[in-house]
């Protein structure tokens, strides 16, 4: 009988580096039964080829509604209609008519607007009299979050309380407070399509709901079994509205902050680096590569599911269970990265995965890279001094096995 690991009793040493623990999994083998921290027990795959054909591995589904592990009434909520939670044909009719807003050639022209919402938010950091401020309050969090808030059209008095929803969504603090926040975004979020509805402007929410189109209750959950029944290829019910709505705004920020707080702390914990980059803004591109590679932003990926037993790198999973891919751990894998603890803007870190791989491959990859880019060389540019605020203390971490950041990053450049 396979013995299973304990994450939770590494305690907060887990969360705040889980990468030596990672590692001795691995030596073990790729894949391992686990509890998490939270108490809910899973396979946890950790090696770096093995995690690459897990997350492109059609026998784990990404619909939990059809593998019975979870009592649908209990779980379903109206965000759960969106990309990381549907197989295909659903899932690629849904991907197939936002996929075109987040082409390379359309993010590239974003970027004067992200160097302008950046110019003003340093501007406003650097104002500080004691040159000190938490870098993820004053640019890592404000930035992706105003860009994806533009880009789907939702007003800038709203921003402030769709931070709360998000992180409780992503960071949960107890089961109360995740409805609250579901239910407040349902809430808000039905009603900004309305309002698209009605008054339609220059953004891809109104473009999504005039996708839509009619009364947008387009038949429930917007599934369709090829009889007919369900919605149009090119049509999304109201249901499908909130999940791509809800995904697109908390998935098109969260994984921005990490990749800007983490990659910042890593080139300020390696002064050789950081030295190497600004004497050479040209490496600017394979450091931000590295930066995913050596602490991404994700930590794992969302849940997949086993729907019958299911043969992982030689390990046999049986039916209805959990799997988890950690990401960071088949990121920092000797196998396929030499030397992988260490920090090297130089390195070729093509193929690593922070971004997922195979058909759930992040949707908003290039838009993160771009705003990663622009936010560290401002930064550095007009930061000459930058450094960690030491007398800030200890690094307090978001917690769970989704999301890999501190919560504040303090830093001084006085």
């Amino acid at each position: 009988m396979a013995v299973i690991v304990d994450l939770g009793a590494y305690g907060e040493d887990f969360t705040a580096d889980p990468y030596p623990y990672y590692a001795k999994l691995r030596d073990r083998g790729p894949v391992h039964q686990v509890r998490l921290p939270d108490g809910k027990e899973a396979w946890l795959v950790v090696g770096h080829d093995a995690a690459r054909a897990a997350l492109a591995d059609p026998r784990l589904a990404k619909d939990w509604r059809a593998t019975g592990i979870w009592d649908v009434r209990e779980e379903q909520t109206p965000l759960s209609s969106n990309l990381l939670e549907l197989d295909p044909p659903h899932h690629t009719r849904l991907r197939k008519l936002v996929a075109r807003e987040f082409t390379t050639r359309r993010v590239e022209a974003l970027r004067p607007r992200v160097q302008q919402i950046t110019d003003g938010l340093l501007d406003a950091m650097l104002a500080a009299p004691d040159g000190r401020a938490d870098l993820v309050e004053a640019l890592a969090f404000p930035l992706p979050l105003i860009v994806i808030c533009e880009l789907l059209g939702v007003p800038d008095m709203d921003r402030a309380e769709f931070r709360g929803w998000s992180n409780e969504i992503v960071t949960p603090t107890g089961e109360e407070a995740v409805q609250a926040a579901v239910l407040g975004m349902v809430g808000y979020l039905d009603g900004l399509i309305e309002r698209k509805r009605r008054e339609p402007g220059d953004d891809l929410l109104s473009a999504l709901v005039h996708t839509a189109g009619g009364s947008g209750d387009g038949g429930g959950d917007g599934s369709s079994d090829g009889d007919g029944s369900g919605p149009a290829p090119d049509r999304l019910s109201r249901q499908e509205l909130i999940g791509m709505a809800s995904l697109l705004l908390v998935a098109g920020h969260e994984t921005t902050v990490g990749l800007i707080a983490n990659g910042v702390r890593a080139l300020l914990d390696h002064p050789d680096q950081l030295a190497a980059l600004r004497a050479d803004v040209g490496l600017l591109e394979g450091a931000v590569e590295e930066m995913l590679r050596y602490d991404g932003p994700i930590e794992s990926a969302t849940w997949r599911f086993t729907d019958g037993p299911v043969d992982i790198a030689g390990t046999v999973v049986p039916d209805r269970q959990f799997v988890l891919i950690s990401v960071v751990s088949a990121d920092r894998d000797p196998g396929r990265f030499p030397g992988p603890d260490r920090f090297d803007i130089t390195r070729d870190a093509r193929g690593h995965i922070a971004f997922g791989h195979g058909i759930h491959y992040c949707l908003g990859a290039p838009l993160a890279r771009l705003e990663g880019r622009v936010a560290v060389r401002a930064l550095l540019e007009r930061c000459p001094r930058l450094a960690l605020d030491p007398d800030a203390g200890a690094l307090s971490w978001r917690t769970g096995m989704l999301l890999r950041g501190p919560r504040r990053l303090p830093v001084r450049w006085a």
